[in-house]
C-alpha cells in the first residue's frame, strides 16, 4: 500500500498519519520522489481501512500495490540502492567485480589469489569455506578453518570477504567475520535461514535458483527486507533448462527485467551459468553490456589441481586481461 501525501503537508499531519498507520504492525517507509511524497506500507496491510487514511488532511490518495514485492521494488524505492562494504561500492552506477577462487584450499592460495586479483581491480574477494556439493564424497570446503584464511587474506589484501551461508548453524561466525554473506541458489528457498541472515542487517548476495522465476527471486530477497537488511544484491547464476553444452543456461535477459522491477544492484556470475573457463570473459562482457552493476568470477592460480570447479575457473593472468576488457565496455556504455 502507498499513501500518497499531498504537496506541501505538514510535517504534524504526516507524523499522525505514521502513528495511524504503525498500529497495523506494518513496516512504514517514506519515499522521495520528483515531485511527490509518500508513504509506503510493507506488510499484511489487509486490516488497514483505505478510506479512514484517506479522511487525513495531509493524504491525496492511498493506493494498493500489486506486487507482492514491496520493499524490493521500484515502486517503493525509485532510486537505485548502493551497496557499501569497507570502502568498496556496487551498484547506482558503481561496477565491482567480486573474484576468487571457488573454495579456500590452503593460506598460501587464498593470498596468491587475492593478491592477484585486487593488483587486477577487483573489489571484493570470494571464497568458499562451505561448499554444497551434489555428491557427499566430494570436497566441501575447510568450514571454519576456510573462514580463518578469508579473514587473513582481508587483513593482508583489504578486500571484504564474500562467502556462503549454508547453515543458521554458523551465523555468530558470519556476524563477526564475513563482509558479505552469500545466499547459493540451493537455499534461496530457505526462509527459515533467509529471515535469520535478514536480521543480521549485513550485505547479503541472493543467488537465484536452479529453476526459480524472477519473481520468485524478488520475493526471497522480500524475506530479507522484511528480516532487516537493506543491503541485498541480486545473483544471476544461471538456470536449468533442456541445453546440455553449458553447465547452466545464462540468463542475460533477467538483468535489464531485474533492473525494471526492483532498485536492488544485480550482479552477474559467468563462471556457474557456463561451468567451461573459456566462455566466462566473453559472457563476463555481454554481462557488463547487459547493463549489470557487477560480476562474480572464479579465479584460481592452479584450476588444473582445484579441489572444486576448476573447469570453469580462469587463471590471474586471463582475469587481468578481461578487467582491462571490461574497463573498455563500461567506457563505451558511458559514452552512449
Amino acid at each position: 500500500m502507498i499513501i500518497i501525501l499531498k504537496p506541501g503537508a505538514a510535517q504534524n499531519e504526516i507524523q499522525t498519519v505514521y502513528e495511524a498507520v504503525r498500529r497495523y504492525n506494518v513496516i512504514v517507509q517514506d519515499i522521495k520522489g520528483e515531485n511527490t511524497s509518500m508513504i509506503g506500507l510493507a506488510g499484511d496491510t489487509s486490516a488497514i481501512p483505505r478510506e479512514a487514511i484517506e479522511r487525513f488532511g495531509c493524504v491525496e490518495r492511498v493506493m494498493k500495490v500489486q506486487e507482492a514485492y514491496k520493499l524490493a521494488g521500484r515502486r517503493f524505492h525509485p532510486g537505485d540502492t548502493v551497496v557499501e562494504c569497507r570502502g568498496a561500492k556496487l551498484g547506482g552506477g558503481r561496477f565491482a567485480v567480486m573474484a576468487g577462487p571457488c573454495s579456500v584450499e590452503t593460506e598460501e592460495q587464498i593470498l596468491s589469489v587475492a593478491q592477484e586479483i585486487k593488483r587486477a581491480g577487483a573489489s571484493f574477494l570470494r571464497g568458499g569455506a562451505f561448499k554444497p556439493r551434489s555428491s557427499p564424497y566430494a570436497f566441501q570446503g575447510l568450514g571454519l578453518d576456510g573462514l580463518e584464511l578469508l579473514v587473513i587474506a582481508r587483513q593482508k589484501t583489504g578486500l571484504p570477504i564474500v562467502t556462503e551461508l549454508m547453515s543458521a548453524e554458523h551465523l555468530d561466525a558470519f556476524a563477526r567475520d564475513v563482509d558479505v554473506i552469500q545466499i547459493g541458489a540451493r537455499n534461496m528457498q530457505n526462509f527459515s535461514l533467509l529471515k535469520e541472515v535478514g536480521g543480521l542487517k549485513k550485505p547479503v548476495l541472493l543467488k537465484r535458483g536452479l529453476s526459480s522465476t524472477i519473481e520468485e527471486l524478488l520475493m526471497a530477497a522480500e524475506y530479507l527486507m522484511a528480516g532487516g537488511c537493506t543491503d541485498v544484491m541480486l545473483c544471476e547464476r544461471g538456470i536449468r533448462t533442456f541445453e546440455t553444452a553449458t553447465r547452466n543456461t545464462l540468463d542475460l535477459s533477467a538483468v535489464p527485467v531485474l533492473k525494471e522491477k526492483t532498485h536492488l544492484p544485480v550482479v552477474v556470475d559467468p563462471s556457474h551459468a557456463t561451468g567451461r573457463w573459456a566462455l566466462v570473459p566473453s559472457m563476463a562482457l555481454a554481462a557488463v553490456a547487459s547493463g549489470a552493476d557487477g560480476l562474480i568470477i572464479e579465479v584460481h592460480n592452479s584450476p588444473e589441481t582445484a579441489l572444486c570447479d576448476g573447469a570453469q575457473s580462469i587463471t590471474p593472468h586471463v582475469f587481468r586481461d578481461l578487467m582491462a576488457k571490461i574497463g573498455k565496455v563500461l567506457d563505451a556504455l558511458k559514452e552512449e
